[in-house]
């Protein structure tokens, strides 16, 4: 199929949305005087392109949302964030102990190749996901399932991984150790199944296109021609899907667009349905018919390249001195003024809750984030002193959205202002720049922001034990990883044990600033109120389109 016209379009932030919610009816189920005379396609505007096709691959929130459409796992997300059965023909029978789940496969499933989806497009696609030679970042969200770390880690085949088809339509999975989020974890893309003939086939060229692959969700994906490069592709509906008689639209058009302003520009000129507006376009929409703010369960942080013996940001008061020099409140305010919050920590808020007390997280952890300008000058004394040095510079690696590149500036701004000799110079790079280069090390700080991929706050500290692919910056603390272990092992069937180490690794990542988080992000969305049944997650993959219609 052949591109559409190549126009300019814009923003949907990298980000999840903490309360599900939907723009305009609750009902999905539209009557047909509704929507049969209407145009039954919409055009949605990203920042930044997307990474990969590949579900073994892919990084991205772009890719997630793309994915989450495109394919469909066992379970899916529901408008509350709660699995709900998809793929699966009936919710999964879990033994007593935890560690099994045995999941029947509805049999009316198909690819758009015509193919069953049957048991073994599971097995090969989670094996295939695990298996080091593939080289997948997101293989650790299998490591709950038997076997999956040791085969990341090149210990074990991959045959040995703990999911088996019986038969054709039933999975059995067995787990190394109770894992209380595992449903939700089926609904995310990493875990949906993948079609070994294709696969096969398709070889090298696998999932570069959007011709190079088979689909089995609500549409297939279209004029989609290369990961990082490409700034326009399509939803298009898939008439093979087992559900596509409840499936209204018939294409959701996505295109990138960097500028802000010419994102507003289109969603007044009636070419765009779904933008995102930042900094003075937000602020100056905030009255508009069509506003909509979604706080998401995204932080937004300063990582810095730790991995040398001799980075200076291995010095603690170096650090402290960046963050003290921060003002995150003006930061939401005055630079994004889109609803985004001021980082107390790490882990958002709204996220999770004690077990017990249903206490938000963030209120257990009492962490704070202050900004003060002379213990920020004290901080820096003594790094200065620890470290021998009248004056240092580094780089400041962000993407090129219009977005990153005010927060880059704020940035260096407020750091060479309060910090004298300190000098900060900013690389403003394509996001699959920043990506791959944040990935490989080659980076003095970068500007990161992780999107919770389900409602856990180990899904957050996780990220910077000693052996994650995601400690880009090599920050390493003997405790910190003796309390993510104890709460994803020996503490994993036991919730106030769990909850209480996971809010102590919270305090020492935030008092040693392993990271500097800076805030949690909102997205200050038009949407057309046309757009009816969007559902939109605060974890996992942000929109689900299977239920939109467009009415009049």
């Amino acid at each position: 199929m052949g591109k559409r016209a190549k126009g300019t379009v814009l923003v949907l932030m990298s980000s999840l949305v903490l309360a599900a919610c939907q723009n305009g009816s609750d009902d999905n189920d539209q009557s047909a005087s509704s929507t049969t005379d209407v145009d039954q396609e919409i055009t949605v505007q990203f920042s930044a392109e997307m990474g990969s096709a590949d579900i073994s691959l892919a990084t991205d929130s772009y890719s997630f949302i793309t994915l989450n459409n495109v394919y469909e796992g066992l379970y899916r997300l529901d408008e509350n964030n709660e699995p709900v059965i998809a793929g699966a023909s009936e919710d999964a029978v879990i033994s007593e102990d935890g560690l099994t789940y045995t999941v029947n496969l509805r049999e009316d499933a198909k690819w758009s190749n015509g193919d069953p989806v049957t048991a073994a497009d599971y097995v090969f696609s989670w094996q295939r996901t695990v298996d080091p030679a593939t080289g997948s970042n997101y293989a650790y969200m299998l490591e709950p399932v038997k076997n999956a770390a040791a085969i990341a880690e090149g210990a074990a085949d991959k045959s040995e991984l703990g999911i088996e088809a019986e038969g054709d339509y039933t999975v059995k999975i067995t787990l190394d150790k109770p894992t209380p989020y595992f449903l939700s974890l089926l609904a995310f893309p990493t875990f949906f199944p993948q079609n070994e003939a294709a696969v096969t086939s398709f070889g090298d060229q696998y999932a570069l296109t959007s011709e190079d692959a088979v689909y089995n969700g609500p549409f297939m994906l279209t004029e989609y021609d290369g990961p990082g490069t490409d700034i326009q592709w399509s939803l298009t509906k898939n008439d093979t899907y087992w559900d596509a008689e409840n499936v209204q639209l018939t294409k959701v058009n996505f295109d990138v667009v960097k500028d802000s302003s010419t994102a507003f520009n289109l969603y007044e000129s009636g070419q765009a349905d779904d933008i995102t507006l930042s900094g003075e376009l937000a602020m100056q929409n905030v009255n508009h018919d069509d506003y909509i703010v979604q706080p998401s369960a995204t932080t937004q942080y300063l990582e810095m390249n730790q991995a040398s013996e001799d980075s200076p940001f291995r010095n603690e008061n170096l650090r402290q001195a960046i963050s003290y020099s921060i003002d995150r409140q003006q930061l939401v305010d005055n630079i994004l003024g889109n609803g985004s919050l001021a980082a107390v920590g790490f882990v958002p808020s709204d996220l999770a809750f004690n077990p017990d007390t249903k206490a938000d997280f963030i209120e257990d952890a009492q962490t704070t984030l202050d900004f003060d300008e002379e213990q920020a000058k004290e901080y820096w004394e003594k790094a200065k002193s620890e470290l021998g040095v009248d004056q240092l510079s580094f780089e400041l690696l962000t993407s090129d959205t219009d977005q990153s590149k005010k927060l880059a500036e704020y940035i260096q701004g407020t750091l060479q202002q309060t910090l004298d000799g300190l000098t900060v110079e900013v690389t403003n790079v394509p996001f699959s720049v920043r990506l791959d280069r944040s990935n490989s090390g080659d980076f003095d700080m970068v500007m990161n922001n992780w999107i919770g991929d389900y409602a856990d706050p180990i899904n957050f500290l996780e990220l910077f034990k000693k052996d994650s692919s995601y400690n880009r910056g090599k920050w390493l603390n003997d405790a910190y990883d003796t309390l993510i272990e104890q709460a994803s092992n020996e503490h994993a069937n036991d919730p106030a044990a769990r909850w209480q180490d996971m809010v102590d690794a919270e305090k020492i990542l935030n008092e040693a600033l392993g990271v500097i988080p800076l805030f949690q992000s909102a997205e200050a969305h038009l949407r057309s109120p046309n757009i009816q049944g969007l559902v939109i997650h605060s974890v996992g993959a942000a929109y689900d389109y299977k239920h939109v219609s467009v009415t009049e």
